[in-house]
């Protein structure tokens, strides 16, 4: 991880109120009586260990968010070691997909963001994918390339939401692209930041299960940034 040029550690809470506001702002997520499909990707090498056991203890929150909104198929990528970048089938409970994960260990390597959008927009080619979710701390590639994919989803509709977790100056940069251009939203969450991170993607999971109604609903049983969110449904 590169530490150049890294910037003074600001409050997570406006960005995190700042995300929310931009997941209100999409259109809705998928088409009425249908479940919708999310791609959930994480970084898998070694500096991740404690956020992948993080992750592992919020997925259940997702489905159950996600549930309330007409129901949810994850499927979780990881990239870890030499090359190594790998995709399970699409599950539809949260035991399943915390199986898959306690499975995964953590290993050396660099990062592999472009195989996880190009897989994004390879899956959404056979079924509308209707998000990404990326949760990372570094970019080791070259940041046209992955804004060029980006732009592909942009087009196609699947929002990438990009989570990052510390200052990395390097990877910040690529994830704000990444979003931008794939019309999803950045945000940055605090080191070891439990809460912050299951509040996120609880909101992004309601919104591809149920669009603008579902994040509504859950800004309507949660307070801080959800009531927040709530009196800017207006």
């Amino acid at each position: 991880m590169s530490k150049d040029q890294t910037p003074a550690p600001a409050s997570s809470r406006p960005e995190i109120d700042a995300f929310l506001e931009q997941v209100r702002a999409l259109g809705p997520a998928v088409t009425a009586g249908k479940r919708g499909r999310l791609i959930f990707a994480l970084d898998a090498t070694m500096s991740r260990q404690p956020t992948w056991d993080t992750a592992c203890a919020l997925q259940g929150d997702m489905f159950r968010e996600a549930a309330s909104a007409g129901g949810l198929d994850i499927q979780l990528v990881y990239f870890r070691g030499f090359n190594e970048c790998r995709a399970s089938g699409w599950v539809q409970t949260g035991e399943k997909l915390a199986a898959l994960m306690g499975r995964i260990d953590c290993r050396g390597g660099h990062t592999q963001i472009g195989r996880v959008l190009a897989h994004a927009r390879q899956e959404h080619g056979n079924e509308p994918v209707q998000a990404l979710v990326y949760v990372g701390d570094a970019m080791e590639e070259k940041i046209d390339d992955l804004c060029l994919t980006a732009g592909e989803l942009g087009l196609l509709g699947v929002p990438a939401f990009m989570f990052q977790e510390g200052y990395d100056a390097v990877a910040e940069q690529a994830y704000r692209e990444i979003a931008r251009l794939s019309r999803g939203a950045y945000c940055r969450f605090d080191v070891g930041a439990a809460h912050e991170l299951g509040e996120l993607l609880r909101a992004v999971a309601a919104y591809a299960a149920g669009g603008r109604q579902a994040l509504a609903a859950l800004s309507s049983r949660r307070s801080g940034a959800a009531q927040k969110l709530l009196a800017q449904l207006g």
